[in-house]
């Protein structure tokens, strides 16, 4: 499933403090449709707004492949993935509904080859192809907006 380069490492998971920035990695599934791009967002579980999928690392697993991983978990998503980080963006997650933590997320492209009709979290979750244009006005990160807006396919290292 995944295209990597031999230049990223897998993760190994060790303790962090409580107010410590946290990292998650992103997919940003896209395509080109009738040759115009289109990016895959599905909507956050608390909610329900725009976002790409995202996830925690994964112990032993590279951050595109943890991007990978949650593409397939939270969209259905099998595709060509890159190990190019697009770029990062930052928000505040609740977690244990006590205290807001601040969220690091690299987002990797992948190129969608394939949209099951059953994956894991089918019934949490929408999905939906927009314009590109369209993907950037509808998330709400200024990041990830910025991201998505610039994101250009013809100029990723294949």
């Amino acid at each position: 499933m995944a295209n990597l380069g031999s230049n990223q490492k897998p993760i190994r998971l060790a303790g962090s403090g409580k107010r410590d920035v946290r990292t998650q990695f992103g997919a940003l599934p896209w395509r080109l449709h009738d040759g115009k791009l289109e990016i895959l967002l599905i909507t956050s579980r608390d909610t329900g707004r725009w976002i790409i999928p995202k996830g925690w690392p994964m112990d032993g697993a590279t951050p595109a492949e943890a991007a990978a991983t949650e593409a397939w978990e939270e969209a259905g998503v099998e595709g060509k993935l890159s190990n190019a980080v697009l770029g990062f963006y930052g928000y505040t997650k609740q977690i244990e509904e006590v205290d807001d933590y601040p969220i690091v997320v690299a987002v990797f492209p992948i190129q969608v080859k394939k949209l099951a009709a059953d994956w894991p979290e089918r019934r949490e979750r929408r999905r939906h192809w927009f314009p590109a244009k369209k993907a950037a006005t509808v998330v709400s990160e200024p990041e990830l907006r910025q991201i998505i807006k610039t994101f250009d396919p013809r100029k990723m290292h294949r």
